[in-house]
């Protein structure tokens, strides 16, 4: 529908251009991808707005800024094979597989999954499989990967599915611990060991199973 279009438009040019998204070819992908058909029906018509959307369950949309620059530090390759841990209903997913070789959207709600496979089809994109399994383990069947998005905050990344990054490869998450800000980090693989940086702030929720543990304290 136009009034999507136009929609999809004004988030490139009011959401992503404006907040360092400089990137062409991640720019093209969501200006190719159809928001509307990854968010519930009844909020279709706010899809584009600049906030992280309801999709049931305590689960949400990223917001659209946070979603392409952590995709523009993850410099996905025609080449690269990707991991979304937390994928919802595939938008990241799908977005992904505009720029990459393949995705693997992993994602524990059955419903969400569905919904997940129900849009992407609807895109023709036969490229991202989507998996249902705990987020928390990530999927080591399919490791190593390129690059690993998580589609929601976390308090912290765990051995597990670092352990399931390649050499070289790029892990991008929203680390929000205890009562504290949510910060987009971008975490490298480089000979073995892991550095991490910080990217940005950002309001993500946080992802279920990645909750942070409760902080002792002396009775």
């Amino acid at each position: 529908m136009a009034v999507f279009e136009v929609a999809r438009s004004h988030m490139l040019e009011s959401q992503l251009r404006p907040n360092k998204v400089t990137d062409d070819r991640v720019l093209n992908a969501f200006a190719s991808i159809r928001r509307e058909l990854f968010v519930p029906e009844h909020l279709r018509a706010v899809a584009y707005v600049d906030e992280n959307l309801p999709l049931g369950g305590g689960r949400y949309l990223m917001e659209p800024m946070v979603a392409a620059r952590l995709l523009q530090e993850a410099a996905l390759a025609r080449t690269d094979a990707a991991l979304i841990i937390g994928a919802g209903t595939g938008y990241e997913a799908a977005l992904a597989a505009m720029l990459s070789r393949s995705v693997l959207a992993l994602e524990e709600d059955p419903e969400l999954a569905r919904r997940a496979r129900a849009a992407l089809v609807e895109h023709a994109i036969a490229s991202v499989s989507v998996v249902e399994g705990p987020l928390h383990e990530g999927y080591r069947l399919r490791s190593p990967y390129d690059v690993i998005l998580f589609g929601g905050a976390v308090a912290e990344t765990t051995p597990d599915i670092n352990a399931q990054l390649a050499e070289g490869g790029r892990l991008l998450a929203v680390i929000k611990p205890f009562n504290s800000v949510g910060r987009a980090t971008l975490t490298i693989r480089t000979g073995g060991v892991l550095a991490r940086r910080v990217i940005f702030d950002a309001a993500t929720p946080r992802l279920p199973g990645f909750a942070p543990k409760p902080a002792f304290e002396f009775c």
